[in-house]
């Protein structure tokens, strides 16, 4: 339950990774639907706010199902009486010394994760056996001198070193850390007063002092979308959904509330504004729940706190960025995952089934109501990421397993979104059967950036065949300069051609062109991906799924100016051998036929990797196509199919 260690993932410690976009278009889509004159008519006070059932309500608590309330009290059981995590000064140093994030996030969101166990155990035994851990819990966050995680910590103007309390800086989990101890607070109210009276006020003062404050009076948080050129990414509704939570919980002040809810809406009219008109997600559906989904977080709190007269879910780009998630949905935990994201991801059904009732997609709500139905435990019917989302997954508890029984995933035919260059094809609408074909354009700029224009992946009955390998576990260098020195993030570890001994280059100005749709897939230029050391004068390249024949076609059409080197790379899960030339299988369950005048190596890095081992096993394998002297203009086709 609230494991944060899982999402330490998905936080990007490089702020040019995000701006290196040029600035959107200014929309205004929610602030040209409200004003902060507006706001202070329709936000409910601080106090008689109760969107969420508190200690007191004991109809609520003691009505939970049995077996999650018994598997929230043996969790948080089997941690009283045990010593709480340190932080050490020379563990938050790991970063700065040799690049590790794990060993200080560790540390760090166990007390976080420990505290909410605690918090949630005593809402609904209400007898106290947990208010003293929780006393502890509060005592030692609040002693804490950076709330936030050492590869966020640069931002202060002392650099990568200890953090200087002196300058509070908002990284994504100083915001979260607030919000928990806002909630803390909220549920428990009263019952913290009778461990001290000057409890509360020490937990109000610290969010304050650490995120109240310096979100209102700054303006240069990168984030936040108002400083220079710079385009935002998921740290924008992330960090906002947290200190929205925080504003309406904790602060006082009538006049300083509505300008933070105010501020806040503008922020997020500059993530809005960083999205194309078809809602697609350049940092994949991994980040989807700290993107889009942190977005519904915010317009369910302003919703909420409103008594409903804050309504933005009739804008129709936030209906299409809600429903990114199950258009990238391949079969049981599998996602189309370009990028940063995780192949395999599980997220909230009580999360995705509330965005799609709120913005009225049938097809939304059927793929969360799914994912309910899917929870291991009894402590995954509830979410796992935030003590906000838990709250609500718990209050929709009975109606969203009525609905579940009977839900099935969407596992949408055909999928086209030309904004982020990203299209889907499978063979039958509803149904994992046969073969699926994602594939991309873009540019090697984008959020969480690998080097991969013109990449696509093949699933076959819901099961890897070729594959996007994604990241390995964060550290200094995967958000520095040396970043494309990893070969996860190289084109040549994605299924793209390696020209003239070129891999592909980063930055914007190298992109795919001409993105358009075919029967089945998709065809573009990509040229430009390259840099002028490659020699590529054209690089048309199509891909797509023949669903007569049943299979997968590649076809690259060149025009070369160097002719000493191609190399068309293979990444697959499976265990590749040439059968004859031109004829690849793989597993013995699929053929890879090719021009038999190319030449095949095989290759296979270690994916032992905490984060890669878990859904590729202990090594992945590429399979390189190479072709010397090839021709100066010439096409090539390659098709997968059944062996």
């Amino acid at each position: 339950m609230l494991n944060l260690s899982r999402r330490a993932f998905l936080a990007s410690s490089a702020v040019a990774l995000a701006q290196t976009s040029p600035a959107p278009p200014a929309r205004r889509l929610l602030e040209s639907r409200v004003s902060e004159q507006m706001l202070s008519q329709v936000l409910w006070p601080r106090v008689p706010w109760r969107p969420y059932p508190t200690i007191e309500d004991r109809r609520f608590w003691q009505g939970l199902p049995p077996e999650i309330r018994k598997a929230v009290l043996d969790s948080a059981s089997s941690q009283l009486g045990t010593p709480w995590p340190a932080l050490p000064a020379s563990v938050f140093l790991d970063y700065a010394r040799n690049g590790n994030r794990s060993r200080f996030e560790a540390l760090s969101f166990a007390r976080r994760n420990r505290l909410r166990h605690a918090v949630f155990a005593e809402c609904i035994e209400a007898q106290g056996r947990f208010l003293d851990e929780i006393l502890d819990g509060i005592w030692f966050i609040c002693e804490e001198s950076f709330w936030g995680v050492p590869a966020h910590v640069g931002a202060q103007k002392a650099g990568n070193t200890l953090p200087d309390v002196t300058e509070p800086i908002v990284d994504l989990f100083a915001a979260e850390t607030a919000n928990t101890l806002a909630w803390t607070t909220y549920l428990l109210g009263s019952r913290l007063d009778g461990l001290s009276k000057l409890l509360r006020p020490r937990v109000e003062a610290e969010i304050r002092r650490r995120i109240l404050d310096p979100c209102l009076v700054r303006d240069d948080f990168w984030w936040l979308g108002f400083a220079g050129n710079r385009s935002v990414n998921n740290w924008n509704p992330w960090i906002n959904s947290n200190w929205l939570a925080c504003v309406l919980l904790v602060e006082p002040n009538p006049q300083r509330r509505t300008a933070a809810v105010h501020k806040i809406v503008r922020s997020l009219d500059r993530f809005l504004d960083s999205y194309h008109d078809d809602g697609g997600c350049d940092e994949g559906p991994s980040y989807w729940s700290h993107a889009a989904a942190s977005l519904f977080d915010c317009l369910e709190l302003l919703y909420s706190a409103s008594g409903g007269r804050l309504d933005f879910y009739n804008i129709p780009l936030v209906r299409e960025m809600g429903a990114y998630i199950y258009r990238m949905h391949i079969a049981g935990d599998w996602y189309v995952n370009f990028a940063d994201a995780s192949a395999r991801i599980r997220p909230s059904g009580n999360l995705i089934w509330r965005f799609g009732r709120r913005v009225k997609d049938p097809q939304m709500e059927a793929h969360g109501a799914w994912l309910a139905s899917r929870a291991a435990s009894p402590m995954e019917r509830f979410d796992s990421s935030g003590m906000r989302r838990a709250l609500d997954a718990l209050v929709h508890l009975s109606e969203l397993s009525a609905r579940a029984s009977s839900a099935r995933p969407p596992l949408v035919r055909d999928v086209f979104l030309p904004g982020v260059q990203v299209a889907v094809a499978r063979f039958e609408q509803g149904s994992e059967r046969g073969f699926y074909l994602a594939a991309q354009g873009g540019h090697n700029a984008e959020s969480h950036n690998h080097n991969d224009v013109g990449n696509f992946i093949v699933f076959h009955d819901g099961e890897p065949v070729l594959i996007d390998i994604g990241v390995e576990t964060y550290t200094a260098q995967t958000f520095s300069p040396r970043r494309y020195e990893i070969w996860t993030m190289q084109s040549a570890w994605h299924n793209c051609p390696t020209i003239n001994g070129q891999m592909q280059s980063a930055g914007r100005s190298f992109e795919a062109r001409n993105f358009s749709a075919i029967e089945g897939g998709v065809s573009m230029e990509i040229q430009n991906a390259y840099p002028e050391q490659a020699g590529l004068q054209r690089w048309l390249r199509s891909v797509a799924l023949d669903r007569a024949a049943g299979r997968i076609v590649l076809r690259d059409s060149l025009r070369l100016t160097r002719r000493e080197s191609i190399e068309w790379n293979f990444i697959t899960n499976r265990i590749p051998r040439l059968a004859a030339p031109g004829r690849m299988v793989l597993d013995d369950r699929f053929v890879l036929s090719f021009d038999p005048a190319l030449e095949v190596v095989f290759d296979e890095h270690s994916s032992e990797d905490p984060r890669l081992r878990p859904i590729w096993g202990p090594r992945v394998r590429r399979a390189r196509l190479l072709l010397k002297s090839p021709p100066a203009q010439a096409n090539y086709t390659f098709t997968l199919s059944l062996a």
